[in-house]
């Protein structure tokens, strides 16, 4: 095929609601530009998207897909991204290597939840948007309450360029307002007959266009100026001015389009190859020191390897942008993540599964390679004249966890290899060996999201394996002060050993006074501080090492001995072994002995006169809480706020967002285990929420005390 120039590229994200009709948009679009001779469905399992066959078996699209169609002399990168909230991470990458989002939306629901989410997106990585309204032929489609719905929840930028003369079964027509001319379809779509505008269309029509023309001349002076005087543009005008409007995000064009008859995406193809910008029209992208880097195919040539894709009788499949310079065919990079030198064998441009060879790609072009050696997802390969690394994609937390492990645990270390594997496919699976849990834990968008991984490994890999609710990370702290001592001493012949550690444990928070005088059933303790050391816990919170030690009852070499003990206790609570954090602890006597006192000795006597004194301070247990935004249509937000106060959630605000309500909540981990499918089933799968860690706070008593007597239970089944 042609070498495409950076000038003639543009590359567009195509996104939207499961069932806003991606995939049947995809094989329209291929097929109107000749890549692809038939027109595949979703029912035959035979589409350039949704090729893989977790996706045939669900049908959902669970990857994003590359293509590419060639229009005017112009070449149009498109990713097809997966419209379920639990596959966002395709979105999110598409989004970063793309330059135009294009939102599609089903006629007959119009802005969803989805929507929202994936404008969102565009918003915060600046993208230009066009919202395309689909399958027009549905007897429930409302184009015109899905513009106001649209004007609602993004405002006056909504510009229709194109209204449908008819929805429902009868939709053959729609007048296009930047043309001002009618198109009309015959039953198989395709080519259309293109026509004045009919009389009892005129005033309709003219009132969008001037609204039209007023929102173009708007992102340009000269336009402004030219429209104050004349009232009007000409077409090359409204197009730059709509360009310009794109760019900026001053403007989100409507489009229409019936994909499963082929009707309107002819006149889409053109609009995107006519006015969506370039990519040298695009903001340059700055690489991780902050560089501004312009897409210049005579610059140094630098990859950027956004997406991995496993394909039987092939392996890994690796897409890449090309950033910078321009990249050929037996070409020597340096990969300058992992430092590795790889060639790339082989270029490829992409429809989906099917791959056609090239020679050469140029900067802001798209393209895939197979082979290579050592390239991860995120990775960037330069030659020797760049020292590029790229790393602006970031990608939402985690809302769903399993534990995982293998049926067979001979087949551990495998399930792990896999594991890894798909998680360069697919970034937002997180895969975590939990030493305080002691589980493998597989974090994800969803249930359905972790249901796929769990197909693929059992269908694909031949590996069976179990998934069951994950343990939560308490801890444990203290309330109140507490003394205790402890006498370690062992004689069986030979040197004994001989430690005794007198301390007292109490709350830590900053800013606290040093330690003065305690009194415990009656006597006083006087502290006279030595040396006080401050530990930050790997989990979270701190342990304050006081020494207060007087007329050297306790040699100081044997102070390291005592903290080691107490450090052994605190990653292992006695209420529940979970870690135990903010404790300060005073060592203020004690005694040794002159042969039989070493280092184990005080480690013994300080572990176990820090676990007598812990039990003795009012110990509790802290859980995790996290901040829940949840963004749901008002008709159900009773059923949502019922349900989170259920799981122990404290509302602490609500607000209206883009034609959603959003509620704000404190909720404990515990609790969400199951939150994303509990939500996906109140409200019919129009909710989504995102969650992050807020911080610990105490448990309620009640629940303490279950948490406590399963985990005596369970201590007494392993004894």
């Amino acid at each position: 095929m042609k070498v495409y120039q950076t000038n003639e590229i543009k590359n567009i994200a195509l996104l939207g609601n499961d069932g806003s009709g991606k995939t049947t948009l995809t094989e329209s679009l291929l097929f109107e530009s000749g890549i692809i001779k038939r027109r595949g469905r979703i029912t035959m399992k035979n589409t350039v998207s949704d090729y893989f066959p977790v996706e045939q078996e669900y049908g959902y699209s669970v990857f994003s897909t590359v293509y590419h169609v060639e229009y005017n002399n112009k070449k149009l990168n498109i990713i097809d991204c997966p419209g379920s909230d639990d596959f966002v991470g395709g979105a999110m990458t598409a989004l970063g290597v793309t330059d135009t989002a294009i939102l599609l939306l089903n006629g007959q629901y119009g802005p969803e939840v989805g929507t929202q989410n994936h404008f969102r997106y565009t918003e915060k990585l600046g993208k230009p948007v066009i919202f395309l309204v689909n399958q027009l032929d549905n007897e429930k489609c409302d184009y015109d309450l899905c513009v106001e719905r649209l004007k609602e929840a993004y405002g006056s930028k909504c510009i229709q360029i194109q209204y449908p003369i008819e929805t429902g079964p009868n939709f053959n027509s729609l007048i296009d307002v930047l043309l001002m001319k009618k198109y009309s379809w015959g039953p198989d779509g395709g080519v259309p007959t293109i026509e004045e505008i009919p009389a009892d269309q005129m005033d309709k029509a003219m009132e969008l266009h001037k609204a039209l023309v007023e929102a173009a001349a708007e992102n340009d002076e000269t336009l402004m100026e030219k429209f104050f005087e004349e009232e009007t543009l000409t077409e090359d005008e409204m197009r730059e001015g709509i360009r310009k409007g794109l760019a900026a995000r001053s403007m989100f064009p409507i489009f229409c389009v019936c994909a499963g008859k082929d009707m309107g995406v002819r006149r889409l193809m053109e609009f995107l190859g006519n006015v969506v910008p370039f990519v040298d029209e695009m903001p340059q992208i700055h690489n991780t020191r902050g560089e501004a880097i312009a897409p210049d195919p005579n610059g140094p040539t630098s990859l950027y390897f956004f997406k991995t894709a496993v394909e039987p009788h092939i392996g890994e499949v690796q897409y890449f942008k090309v950033m910078s310079g321009t990249v050929k065919e037996g070409d020597d990079l340096t990969n300058a993540d992992r430092g590795s030198k790889e060639r790339i064998a082989q270029l490829f441009v992409c429809a989906g599964a099917n791959r056609e060879k090239v020679e050469k790609l140029v900067a802001g072009d798209i393209g895939c390679t197979v082979k290579l050696k050592d390239v991860k997802t995120g990775n960037t390969l330069n030659d020797k004249n760049s020292e590029n690394r790229f790393n602006w994609i970031k990608y939402p937390n985690p809302k769903y966890s399993r534990a995982i492990k293998a049926v067979n645990e001979a087949e551990t270390e495998k399930m792990m290899q896999i594991l890894n594997r798909m998680s360069q496919e697919d970034p937002t699976w997180v895969i975590e060996q939990s030493k305080e849990l002691r589980q493998t834990i597989v974090h994800g968008q969803g249930e359905f999201h972790l249901r796929t991984l769990k197909w693929r490994m059992e269908n694909n890999e031949k590996l069976k394996i179990e998934f069951s609710e994950p343990r939560i990370p308490y801890r444990e702290t203290i309330t109140k002060s507490a003394r205790a001592d402890y006498r370690h001493k062992k004689q069986s012949g030979g040197a004994g050993q001989f430690g005794e550690v007198h301390l007292i444990v109490e709350p830590y928070y900053e800013g606290m006074p040093a330690p003065d005088t305690y009194k415990f059933n009656g006597q006083e303790f006087k502290m006279n501080v030595k040396g006080t050391e401050t530990v930050d816990l790997d989990w979270g919170g701190k342990m304050v090492f006081v020494n207060s030690i007087v007329g050297g009852a306790i040699d100081a070499r044997f102070l390291p001995a005592i903290q080691k003990g107490i450090m052994q206790k605190l990653e292992r609570g006695p209420l529940t072994g979970s870690y135990a954090r903010d404790v300060r602890v005073i060592v203020y006597d004690g005694k040794m002995h002159p042969v039989d006192s070493n280092e184990l000795s005080f480690t013994l006597a300080g572990r176990n006169a820090f676990s007598e004194a812990f039990k003795l301070a009012g110990p509790k247990l802290l859980e995790p809480i996290y901040d829940v935004e949840v963004f749901v249509p008002s008709d159900r937000m009773g059923d949502v706020m019922s349900d989170l106060q259920g799981r122990r959630g404290m509302i602490i605000g609500m607000s209206s967002e883009a034609g959603y309500e959003k509620l704000q909540a404190k909720v404990p981990l515990k609790e969400l285990s199951n939150y994303s499918t509990a939500l996906s089933s109140l409200t019919g799968g129009r909710a989504s929420f995102i969650m992050k860690f807020a911080s610990y706070e105490l448990v309620p008593g009640d629940v303490q005390n279950k948490l406590v007597a399963e985990f005596e239970a369970q201590q007494k089944d392993e004894d």
